[in-house]
């Protein structure tokens, strides 16, 4: 079981290959998964870290960095929000 993290106010442009690169810089990416819905130009998506270690890694190197020109958000993903 891998540890799950949301990230939000990605730019339309963003893929899931952007994802996985800039997020293997923490640790073993399991899967990433783009949300199917966009609002405002703006998308987010579920990416799952291997250990918790490496989720939270990720969220220090990560949280409010750019991405495409946009300040992104990762945390945790909740219980209810990731079991799509």
């Amino acid at each position: 079981m891998g540890f799950k993290l949301y990230v939000s106010n990605l730019p339309i442009s963003a893929t899931e290959a952007t994802l996985t690169s800039r997020f293997c810089k923490f640790g073993c990416v399991v899967s990433v998964k783009l949300e199917a819905l966009i609002r405002a130009n703006r998308r987010g998506a579920f990416v799952e870290m291997q250990t918790s270690a490496q989720a939270q890694g990720a969220i220090n190197g990560i949280n409010l960095s750019d991405i495409d020109g946009r300040l992104v958000s990762v945390y945790p993903a909740r219980d209810a929000a990731s079991a799509t």
